[in-house]
């Protein structure tokens, strides 16, 4: 090897070590913000299945607007285990649905998010996560007291078409899931449809699909009715 060609092979040796050491540093600076904006944006996901936080403008600090709500609207969270029963000392924010879903089922745990009202009535709200036509699709269902009536919901996606499957993240298409239940009047769990103006509705259980979005609007329904599945031996005996 010449003299030209080893200051090239060293040159281009230190170029990559520094910009590598550099890469590290900034991904070691930027992580504690990229772990708050996570964290805001839960929070506020949270929040917007029970109606709050839709207020946030651009001219108010967003963190501390979603943190002060969060603070004062869910008072109170639980991590359950798959027979229905509180499990202490695990914080529920931590728990990731996503992670849980791919264990044994009889290691898994579920989180719980409580909302008190400024009237006193309580949410009780539960995490769903499944699959769209390209992507994951997740969200918030909340239940009223008889943990039956949906008090609202809030979805959003990885990668559905915008106009189309996209639409699942609009308040349009979530306020229609409002005051339906997921038990039929036999106590019956069946959770949400979501169908075409072709097939046939059940009374209080059914919205419209997206026009355009079927496979979406399908897999939003599964997604809703394998969610909440997990969660059937808590709601049994939290309405004993």
């Amino acid at each position: 090897m010449n003299k030209s060609n080893s200051y090239i092979f060293i040159y281009a040796t230190v170029l990559v070590v520094l910009v590598a050491t550099l890469l590290a540093l900034a991904a070691n600076v930027l992580k504690p913000f990229q772990q708050k904006n996570l964290e805001i944006a839960k929070k506020l996901e949270i929040l917007r299945s029970v109606g709050k936080g839709w207020e946030l403008t651009e001219d108010v600090s967003k963190n501390q607007f979603v943190e002060g709500e969060y603070d004062k609207y869910i008072t109170a969270s639980l991590v359950v285990n798959p027979e229905g029963d509180e499990m202490s000392g695990r914080d529920a924010f931590l728990i990731d649905p996503v992670k849980e879903s791919k264990k044994p089922e009889n290691e898994r745990v579920y989180p719980v998010f409580i909302c008190t009202h400024d009237d006193g009535s309580k949410n009780y709200i539960f995490p769903v996560n499944g699959k769209g036509l390209w992507g994951p699709i997740w969200g918030y269902v909340a239940l009223e007291p008889d943990l039956n009536t949906i008090s609202g919901v809030f979805f959003d996606h990885k990668g559905e078409t915008p106009g189309l499957g996209a639409e699942i993240n609009t308040r349009t298409f979530q306020q229609q899931f409002e005051k339906l239940r997921v038990f039929n009047d036999t106590e019956q769990f069946i959770g949400i449809k979501i169908n075409k103006s072709n097939e046939p509705r059940v009374e209080n259980h059914t919205v419209d699909a997206i026009s355009g979005g079927t496979i979406t609007s399908k897999g939003l329904q599964e997604t809703i009715f394998e969610s909440l599945t997990d969660y059937l031996p808590f709601i049994n005996k939290a309405k004993q």
